[in-house]
């Protein structure tokens, strides 16, 4: 049966016509709201948050007569450059778009899956002091905007919501509580935390949630902060090496954590112990989630990290002997 429409040249038509367009618009927005709750409800659970009050301050190692007490820090900017991509170059080389979430980065400007030694050293970077490391991590959204999220290597396989970026980003090398530390080789790689850490039974998780204003207080959940506070990721590397390769099968083999009071497991030795702080300015309340592997749902203890130590040998022997002497030291 074919239904005769009204000629724009009828009133009937001109009647019809702004209930129609009103109908589009409502239509549409009902969509941009289906498109922001589909965001919010891939948020992990309430019980993946907790209250920044409720977390106790961290106890620190006390330092021996040996301890090398000296840190070293590296200005590096905080991504303003939009230094995205799905790579992980450390945990699979070669394989592009092999994350399958997204890193964001500082230091080595060209570093992807397709990177070698050979690239790394010969490109540009962020940070000061001509430091062409490469520093990377999941990115953090925020859960009630949806902004790239859909864009391609800006948000896939469930992570949702608007990649934010640090307010500022503190690259720090730090000393050993029980003795001096010994250079990193160049091209060291390490990497910090576990990936799917929420569905093993995992000894290397390694996330620390925090507010910003209660140092030494992290918590493996996602952390709640007050007014005026956002939150922090601290990502501490292993720091004791093995002396002898730049990496292993598993990534991990050839760096170890050391014990509670800074002493390195037998047959290393330890290095200079990078730790990333990494501090964001969110409104009070915003929901927010890391960027994980679709099976992980966005656990807080899947935070991870991963580094490639690209400094000069000349830059490392000043960075040691900083922080063998006890100085505060920054790259110039």
């Amino acid at each position: 049966m074919w239904i005769k429409l009204p000629s724009f040249k009828s009133r009937l038509f001109w009647g019809i016509w702004p209930v129609f367009l009103g109908l589009v618009a409502f239509l549409g927005v009902m969509t941009f709201v289906a498109d922001g709750a589909v965001t919010v409800s891939n948020a992990p659970a309430d019980s993946k948050y907790v209250d920044i009050g409720t977390v106790a301050q961290a106890q620190k190692p006390v330092a021996g007569p040996d301890a090398s007490t000296g840190s070293y820090t590296v200005e590096c900017g905080r991504n303003e450059e939009g230094h995205y991509n799905m790579d992980n170059v450390v945990i699979s080389p070669g394989i592009v778009n092999g994350a399958h979430h997204t890193h964001d980065y500082v230091g080595n400007l060209s570093t992807n899956a397709l990177s070698t030694d050979r690239s790394l050293a010969a490109a540009g970077t962020t940070c000061a002091g001509g430091d062409r490391s490469t520093y990377y991590w999941p990115v953090l959204r925020r859960l009630d905007r949806t902004g790239e999220a859909h864009k391609a290597g800006l948000g896939a396989h469930g992570n949702t919501g608007e990649a934010v970026t640090a307010s500022s980003v503190r690259v720090e090398y730090r000393g050993n509580p029980a003795s001096s530390v010994v250079a990193m080789p160049r091209f060291l790689r390490l990497v910090t935390g576990d990936a799917v850490g929420a569905t093993t039974q995992s000894t290397n998780v390694r996330a620390q949630w925090g507010c910003s204003g209660y140092p030494d207080r992290f918590s493996r959940n996602y952390v709640r902060c007050p007014q005026g506070s956002g939150p922090t990721r601290t990502l501490d590397f292993p720091s004791c090496w093995n002396g002898l390769a730049t990496d292993s099968p598993d990534h991990r083999g050839h760096v170890q954590f050391p014990a509670a009071d800074g002493t390195c497991p037998r047959a290393t030795f330890p290095v200079p112990q990078l730790r990333l702080t990494l501090t964001y300015e969110l409104p009070e309340g915003t929901a927010f989630a890391v960027d994980s592997f679709p099976e992980q749902l966005r656990d807080p203890i899947t935070d991870h990290a991963m580094f490639v130590n690209v400094m000069t040998k000349d830059r490392m022997a000043e960075l040691v002997r900083c922080v063998n002497e006890g100085r505060q030291c920054k790259s110039r």
